[in-house]
């Protein structure tokens, strides 16, 4: 998924991309990354995701979908079994990318990503210079609008799934090991939406 400002707004400014994932770290539901280049205004207060309220967060995402380009890239459960969670989360980065380039009127300066690594000559389609930034959500304000566009987009995907799967409490614990969440995986078993490849879910299985 991704969106292009109705009023382009980039000029002759350099094209700066930031990127951010959320989902790293959960049992179940998907890793996602969102790529963003900021409009020429942009709202007050954006910054690391995880610091803010989730109705400030909600507030922003909104706001920051409306004024910036962005793209969205989501790997699904399957994908992160069979490639591994560090794998997976380079590759949703290059997707997101890889589409917002798409839409651009010209290449990258610079893609700036959230972290210590950059998907460079780990995926065959990177091919955009890169520096990775840790800490970069609160540095890059082009990072923390991926930051916040990547949480909310994935959150909402995780309330979408707790309704077809209502035991573990997924529209509160957005899939993390939380003591709801490992009791009724202890209780009810892995769903297609788990990660198989992660020790408790695996565990779980054994069950």
């Amino acid at each position: 998924m991704s969106h292009i400002t109705p009023e382009g707004g980039f000029g002759a400014r350099p094209i700066v991309i930031g990127v951010d994932e959320a989902g790293r770290g959960p049992l179940a539901g998907p890793v996602v990354a969102a790529a963003v280049v900021l409009g020429r205004e942009v709202p007050a207060g954006v910054g690391d995701s995880k610091a803010l309220s989730a109705k400030r967060r909600a507030d922003l995402d909104t706001q920051l979908r409306e004024c910036c380009a962005w793209a969205v890239a989501v790997v699904e459960p399957r994908d992160i079994d069979r490639l591994n969670i560090f794998q997976a989360t380079m590759e949703a980065m290059t997707r997101c990318v890889r589409d917002l380039c798409a839409q651009l009127p010209g290449a990258p300066e610079i893609v700036l990503i959230d972290g210590n690594q950059t998907p460079e000559r780990r995926c065959s389609e990177w091919r955009w210079p890169a520096r990775a930034i840790v800490g970069g959500d609160g540095i890059e304000t082009c990072i923390g609008a991926a930051s916040i566009i990547a949480k909310e987009w994935r959150d909402r995907l995780m309330v979408e799934a707790a309704a077809a799967h209502p035991h573990y409490g997924w529209e509160r614990n957005k899939g993390y090991g939380t003591a709801e969440h490992m009791t009724a995986l202890r209780l009810h078993g892995p769903t297609p939406l788990h990660r198989q490849s992660f020790a408790p879910v695996a565990q779980a299985s054994l069950l």
